[in-house]
């Protein structure tokens, strides 16, 4: 087995503390990662201080550098600069492996972190940590231009949107409203843009029209004013809804124009919808969720291509506890990235 050192929540304990870690030795087609940064995800938060009863190496959004590659691996040479989402392993045979969407694998796909290893049977750590092992076919080449740090969100929150918005079409000549203006919706703005849609974000606070205009939309909606919400009835094409908690759908379907979509990513448990918000207007509503191998490779190269990245606040790994602590008050914008330097 390699060692290495990261963070670890202990089945009983709500904080997180350094600690030395075991990474499997390299298979044929594993490649070894040096971890230099790994974005902090609400996942995490509810991961680490939800009920769980096993102890848990949070982390699932990383880049860092191939320190070494098993005998098999063709794709990466030690130095090269790579990224890692939150799958990292699949069945491979299934219909939706098939089609590169490793995401929907039939089998569940393997998990970063508190997954179960398809060979062993070992339970998966997450990057968290100085080091990660990982299959090749699951890393990817971090392009030129992309700052290590910013790009790290782009393996989850970044591909989360990316997804419904290129599965949807938005680009030019559609109009597309971001609902929620957090880690998920600044990724969402930008990207929308970049593709050539006309951008709207829509927002509880008026206070965020400024960041929403920096962002590249086109214009803000405050959702607590009925006046704008009905003056915007039936306007976009595509509505991507980052709210990550319980809430009502029909003051964001009745947004969606003849024909159009709301793709809910943020709140993922129980939905209640009336059925007239989607029969008028012939409005659908999806969801979506990570990205295959496919997706996560090409919105890679368009982000490098169009300066799309995340807006983060790098933190050294130590400081985690309290990273997590504002997370929970929602004290940042728009993403930690924690710096894993100071762990060796």
């Amino acid at each position: 087995m390699r060692t290495t050192t990261g963070w670890l929540a202990g089945a009983t304990e709500p904080a997180l503390r350094r600690v030395t870690l075991e990474r499997r030795d390299l298979r044929d087609d594993d490649i070894a990662i040096r971890v230099d940064h790994c974005g902090v995800c609400h996942t995490d938060l509810h991961a680490v201080r939800g009920p769980r009863d096993t102890a848990l190496v949070p982390g699932h959004e990383f880049t860092g550098v191939v320190t070494a590659a098993g005998p098999a691996v063709t794709r990466f040479a030690p130095g090269d600069p790579v990224a890692v989402g939150n799958i990292v392993d699949s069945c491979g045979t299934c219909a939706m492996c098939r089609r590169g969407q490793e995401n929907f694998c039939a089998e569940f796909p393997t998990l970063t972190y508190g997954g179960t290893d398809r060979h062993d049977g070992s339970p998966t750590l997450g990057a968290f940590s100085r080091e990660y092992v990982v299959r090749e076919d699951f890393a990817y080449r971090l392009p030129v231009g992309l700052d290590p740090a910013a790009a790290a969100p782009l393996l989850c929150a970044g591909i989360t949107v990316w997804e419904p918005l290129r599965a949807l079409g938005a680009g030019p000549g559609t109009r597309v409203a971001v609902v929620g203006l957090g880690g998920l919706g600044h990724l969402a703005v930008k990207l929308a843009v970049a593709l050539g849609a006309e951008t709207t974000v829509v927002s509880r606070s008026a206070a965020k029209a400024a960041d929403a205009s920096r962002l590249g939309a086109r214009e803000l909606l405050v959702s607590t004013d009925p006046r704008q919400l009905a003056a915007a009835k039936d306007r976009f094409d595509v509505v991507i809804d980052t709210i990550a908690v319980p809430h009502d759908l029909g003051p964001y379907l009745r947004l969606v124009a003849l024909d159009g979509t709301l793709s809910q990513v943020g709140h993922l448990g129980t939905l209640t919808v009336e059925a007239m918000d989607l029969l008028v207007g012939r409005k659908k509503l999806t969801s979506a969720g990570s990205g295959g191998r496919p997706a996560t490779a090409a919105m890679l190269d368009f982000c490098a291509r169009h300066g799309v990245a995340a807006d983060v606040e790098v933190v050294p790994s130590a400081q985690v506890n309290e990273v997590l602590d504002r997370l929970s008050r929602n004290d940042v914008r728009y993403r930690f990235v924690l710096d894993l330097a100071d762990l060796g």
